[in-house]
């Protein structure tokens, strides 16, 4: 971590703090280069904070796919301790994690995840079919192109995160259960 951290970053980081009781490894991970770090940061707060048609609830749920599918550890606990607060539902979290299909889903939550798994697993395969069972389950094209970003966003971060050894905030393990 670059030290001392420039003004902004350590507003950023004390909020964090603040509202999440910790300041996320993984923003820890990308403080060896602000601009890294505020790139990371930028990306992640629009894709997952941003307006969407997606509920948090669902990207979370995306992210929790994707990195299932990766076996990323570190955004497997972090995500999942999100889809359990956003959730209200502990047992929700871990089956989103172990296998989302056993999970208790509406269809439009499914054709999502079918769709972010498959863009996860073999996105060359993607075709017209599988953009209009969104539609048909109730997705815009906007949604569509967020659903495919929050997917897109997880396989990149996984990747870094598997690469650099990241691992979650002990904190996470224990959260909303």
């Amino acid at each position: 971590m670059v030290e001392p951290l420039p003004d902004a970053t350590r507003k950023y980081f004390d909020v964090c703090q603040e509202k999440l009781g910790m300041i996320p490894n993984v923003l820890k991970a990308y403080a060896f280069d602000v601009e890294k770090l505020n790139t990371f940061t930028a990306m992640y707060n629009d894709l997952m904070l941003g307006d969407s048609g997606l509920s948090k609830l669902e990207r979370e749920m995306i992210a929790v796919v994707v990195s299932s599918i990766n076996k990323c550890w570190y955004c497997l606990v972090a995500h999942g301790a999100a889809v359990r607060q956003l959730s209200g539902d502990p047992v929700l979290g871990e089956r989103m994690a172990f296998n989302w299909r056993t999970a208790k889903l509406d269809a439009r939550q499914r054709a999502m995840l079918l769709f972010a798994e498959k863009l996860t697993t073999e996105s060359h395969k993607t075709e017209e079919a599988d953009r209009q069972a969104l539609r048909d389950a109730g997705f815009s094209d906007r949604d569509i192109f967020d659903i495919a970003s929050v997917a897109a966003f997880f396989n990149m971060t996984n990747r870094v995160a598997s690469g650099v050894a990241m691992a979650p905030n002990d904190d996470y393990h224990g959260s909303f259960r």
